[in-house]
């Protein structure tokens, strides 16, 4: 029988038995005010670069397309619109309700999902679909992480027209090359100059703040928009209008997301404090001051961010938000990596190459393939729309999307998880989710547009992970139907044992108690045994983080051997080598340089008939041959791996 691994915490409960993981909540500790100040300086640069970049392109759009005229009636309508969009999704829905989902004091659509489906484990089908519909969103992010970066640079280097028109040609081309410097530095990583993203950003919400601040005191009247009744009388007086204008009016909370997603790194109170403090402020005040702007001189409405300040500071402005653009587009890579490797734990993509950019800070990575492949999604972006305004039409539709999936774990969550009453459940998720689908309607009317290549990218990036998923469970099943069950086999063995020789052979093997094949190669081929045997299983958890002392599971098989099961969370870094060291405990003793690795890899052939169409098999093979090696993505020593290889069909 497999023991049971138990963590007993101060503040919370982490229990990890066979393949069940059950968690209770951590309260994260309180900081001081130095570390408080610090935290929300930090996140400030990270979590709000993208939403607080939205003044360069959200309110122009709403009216550059012809179908809103720019009269003042509908500019307060819109103006209370994007208020109260702020209000009620930013401010309500995630820094009050969403913030407080946290999945072992993280977050994210990830820590979500797992959160959901493991609060429904009980229920098999309706946690399948939960993980599916997660796994979509997760998927549509990438497509997301696409168009987000391409906008806001080129958003932002759009700002030289208005200080020279002359200039206009070159706008491209110079988007271009600030995206190229941007991916070819991501290998070197972020740790020396991510200290200057907390400062930029928040210099750059202050100079938005003051933009708009000026045009608001030269007709204070428009602060009266903050009045919903506005919002209410446009949408009524112009139905239709309004819905059409709520595609681009979304565009004000795009980066909501990522307040979630960053909890993890900053905690509730720092995130909660930069928003209500810094960040939301100045987006209404610059808002409110584009639309002073627009009231006196509706004829800058082409570019009213920047028609705002006066012409002497159009070059520092220009500079500094394209400064703010790329901090934001740096911390969307990052996250991109962070979620590559989250889902390629959960068994969602095959392995890719990680590489560490930071000796102190793990969570600092870097993956070459998706590196490459975002920046060339992004390159045929800029250049086949060519302009912010274009890619405006197909921004908003996975943004509403992910939105509505949130919506819909966060209901799941606060019921079978907290356990909270039908009624409360409800009340709490079905207004937001209403304001969800409202502003992804408005947005599927852009699709044909621009915003099917988002989506795109997003349903792409869903049928690799489907397919990799189910392949996988073809596979091990496929394997299972072959195994030999290990204690049996080994006691065949030991009744004539082989010639046994020093040192300690560790067998990694996809399911424990059952025989490696690599083991099966070794004693049919070279007809010995080593002193000491390991069969050691990693296991990958729907939680965060399984701390060190919770990593390991010890059963002794008699004969030296023994099966070793690590546990890891999904955002724990697989060390084989440095879990294997904690074996002491149970007096199996292993010296590095007498321990050798054996790994099975197998060559996936397709067959007719099987579990998958024929093209799902064809590309899961594919994946299966291009994964990158076990050995590299458990941390093995290269020099002591020895790679077996059988061929199987699925």
């Amino acid at each position: 029988m497999q023991q049971n691994v138990c963590e007993r915490r101060q503040n919370g409960v982490l229990v990890v038995s066979g393949s069940s993981v059950i968690v209770q909540h951590a309260p994260h500790a309180k900081p001081n005010t130095k570390e408080l100040a610090a935290l929300t300086l930090g996140a400030i640069g990270i979590v709000y670069g993208d939403i607080g970049t939205s003044p360069l392109y959200a309110l122009k759009e709403v009216f550059n397309h012809g179908h809103l005229p720019l009269t003042p009636e509908n500019i307060y309508g819109i103006l209370s619109m994007m208020f109260w969009t702020l209000t009620v999704i930013v401010s309500l829905k995630y820094v009050t309700l969403i913030l407080r989902a946290d999945n072992n004091g993280e977050g994210g659509l990830v820590a979500m999902l797992t959160l959901a489906s493991t609060a429904v484990k009980d229920k098999p089908a309706l946690r399948g679909k939960l993980l599916a519909l997660g796994i979509f969103g997760t998927a549509i992010f990438f497509g997301d992480g696409v168009i987000t970066p391409a906008i806001s640079v080129l958003s932002a280097v759009e700002g030289m027209e208005v200080a020279a028109p002359q200039l206009e040609r070159y706008v491209v081309p110079i988007t271009l090359v600030v995206l190229t410097l941007l991916f070819m530095v991501q290998k070197h990583g972020t740790s020396g100059i991510g200290k200057f993203f907390g400062p930029i950003t928040a210099l750059w919400f202050i100079v938005v703040a003051l933009l708009g601040l000026y045009h608001v005191l030269q007709n204070p009247a428009v602060l009266a928009a903050m009045n919903p009744l506005y919002a209410l009388s446009f949408i009524a007086d112009h139905p239709m209008l309004a819905f059409i204008a709520l595609g681009a009016v979304i565009l004000c909370a795009t980066g909501a997301e990522a307040l979630y997603a960053d909890m993890g790194h900053f905690g509730k109170l720092p995130i909660r404090l930069a928003w209500f403090s810094l960040v939301m402020p100045a987006l209404v005040l610059n808002y409110f001051g584009q639309g002073a702007m627009l009231l006196a001189h509706p004829e800058n409405v082409a570019n009213p961010f920047f028609e705002m300040a006066p012409h002497w500071a159009l070059y520092p402005l220009v500079g500094l938000a394209t400064c703010a653009t790329v901090i934001a587009s740096q911390a969307l890579i990052t996250a991109a990596f962070s979620v590559t490797k989250q889902v390629i734990q959960l068994g969602y993509l095959p392995r890719l190459r990680i590489l560490h950019t930071s000796e102190k800070e793990t969570g600092q990575i870097y993956i070459p393939f998706v590196n490459w492949a975002l920046y060339g999604c992004i390159v045929l972006a800029v250049i086949f729309f060519g302009s912010s305004g274009k890619l405006a039409a197909a921004y908003g539709i996975t943004v509403t999307i992910d939105m509505m999936i949130t919506t819909v774990m966060t209901f799941f969550v606060i019921r079978f998880a907290w356990k909270m009453s039908w009624m409360v459940c409800v009340l709490a998720t079905a207004f937001f989710f209403a304001i969800d689908l409202m502003f992804f309607s408005a947005n599927v009317i852009k699709v044909i547009d621009g915003g099917w290549f988002p989506l795109l990218i997003g349903i792409v990036m869903f049928s690799l992970m489907m397919t990799w998923k189910d392949g996988r469970e073809l596979l091990s099943s496929s394997l299972r139907s072959d195994a030999i069950d290990l204690r049996p086999f080994l006691e065949a063995v030991f009744c004539s044992p082989p010639l046994r020789v020093d040192g300690t052979a560790v067998f990694l093997n996809a399911d424990a108690g059952t025989t490696p094949n690599a083991l099966l190669h070794n004693l049919k081929h070279n007809k010995v045994l080593h002193k000491q045997n390991l069969f050691v299983t990693v296991r990958s958890h729907e939680v965060p983080w399984i701390p060190l002392k919770n990593r390991i599971e010890v059963e002794d098989l008699g004969n030296d051997c023994w099966q070793v099961i690590l546990h890891y969370g999904f955002k724990n870094e697989p060390d084989v080598p440095r879990a294997l060291k904690l074996l002491k405990e149970h007096s199996v003793f292993l010296d590095d340089m007498e321990t050798s690795y054996f790994l099975s890899r197998d060559i996936v052939i397709p067959t007719m008939g099987g579990g998958m169409a024929p093209w799902r098999e064809k590309l899961f093979a594919s994946m299966h041959r291009n994964a990158s090696g076990a050995a590299a993505f458990l941390n093995l020593p290269t020099n002591r791996v020895v790679e077996l290889g059988s061929k199987v069909e699925i």
